[in-house]
C-alpha cells in the first residue's frame, strides 16, 4: 500500500506575463511538501512568450 504523503502539486504562474498583456500565459507544475513550506512558493522559471526567466508565484 502506497503511503498518503504530505507532497502535492501546485500550479505556477508567470507574474510579468499578466501585467505584459500579451495573449497567452505561462504556466508550470510543481510539486511541493505542504509539512515544510506552508507558505505560497516562488520560483524563478523561463517564459518562453517573453524570451526570458521570470517570477512564477503559487495559485490557488
Amino acid at each position: 500500500m502506497a503511503k498518503k504523503g504530505n507532497r502535492v502539486q501546485v500550479i505556477l504562474e508567470c507574474t510579468e506575463h499578466k501585467e505584459s498583456g500579451m495573449p497567452g500565459m505561462s504556466r508550470y507544475i510543481s510539486t511541493k511538501n505542504k509539512k515544510n513550506t506552508t507558505e505560497r512558493l516562488e520560483l524563478k522559471k523561463f517564459n518562453p512568450v517573453l524570451k526570458k526567466y521570470t517570477l512564477h508565484k503559487e495559485i490557488k
